[in-house]
């Protein structure tokens, strides 16, 4: 009896600590609309990829109304500081300059369902920015993608507060670009599905890293990992921080 017992403790124990039941892998790449050839190869990639455009690139407007005739998501790629360039935010601009540079930016870019930072270290820890750019967001019914590229970022604590549909990015998969890195990134990405129930990963069109997914997203769906579309990893993330960004659901940098 006592041995009966101690077993199912076992398997009870074992169940309460075993991986979520279903694992959601949502990806983004961005830098799109520099090069048709590999906005074509990222658009014909299996399964619900989001494409994050650029807004000055040559084939920006035109990209972005061909993926969205294809179904996929499209959202913008801001630039913001470090990166330079005419929609580029940068600490120390007026609001009405951040304004206007993000209604150009939108413009260039149409059926944008959100955006994402495109680099942004410096801008994204700049508090009264994103405070004013998760309400307008808000007002136009967009979402924002924090991709998270400084641990100093408030942009995804600045939407919580308000209740700005967003996410936050957890792997980069190619910030070494071959094709070993972005195939181990990528495991990494499926482990930690498996471990917290989602995971959102941001990739570049990179031939190494097209390659890669290429080869390994048709067999995702048989190691218990299902690829949604974007505005769906919203919904199941419910605006919650992942425990790498904060606590009990909130962000750390709040």
């Amino acid at each position: 009896m006592r041995f009966l017992l101690f077993t199912l403790f076992c398997l009870l124990a074992g169940t309460a600590h075993a991986a979520p039941a279903k694992a959601y892998m949502s990806i983004i790449i961005d830098d799109l609309g520099q090069s048709s050839e590999r906005d074509s190869r990222t658009l014909a990639l299996p399964g619900p990829v989001t494409m994050a455009i650029m807004p000055d690139t040559p084939h920006a407007t035109d990209f972005a109304r061909q993926a969205h005739k294809a179904g996929r998501t499209v959202i913008l790629h801001m630039p913001m500081d470090p990166a330079t360039g005419p929609y580029a935010w940068h600490p120390g601009l007026p609001i009405e300059e951040l304004a206007r540079r993000l209604d150009a930016a939108l413009l260039k870019v149409p059926f944008a369902a959100g955006i994402n930072n495109h680099m942004g270290s410096r801008m994204t820890a700049q508090r009264d920015a994103m405070a004013w750019l998760m309400g307008n967001l808000q007002g136009r019914e967009l979402f924002f993608v924090d991709s998270r590229t400084s641990a100093a970022t408030v942009a995804a604590a600045e939407a919580q507060a308000i209740g700005l549909a967003h996410v936050s990015r957890d792997v980069f998969l190619d910030d070494v670009r071959t094709t070993e890195a972005i195939a181990g990134q990528l495991r990494q990405g499926i482990e930690l599905a498996r471990k917290q129930g989602s995971v959102v990963l941001i990739g570049h069109p990179y031939p190494q890293t097209l390659e890669v997914l290429e080869r390994e997203m048709p067999g995702l769906k048989r190691q218990g990992i299902e690829l949604i579309e974007l505005r769906q990893m919203i919904a199941e993330r419910s605006n919650q921080a992942m425990s790498a960004h904060g606590r009990n659901g909130r962000y750390s940098n709040r």
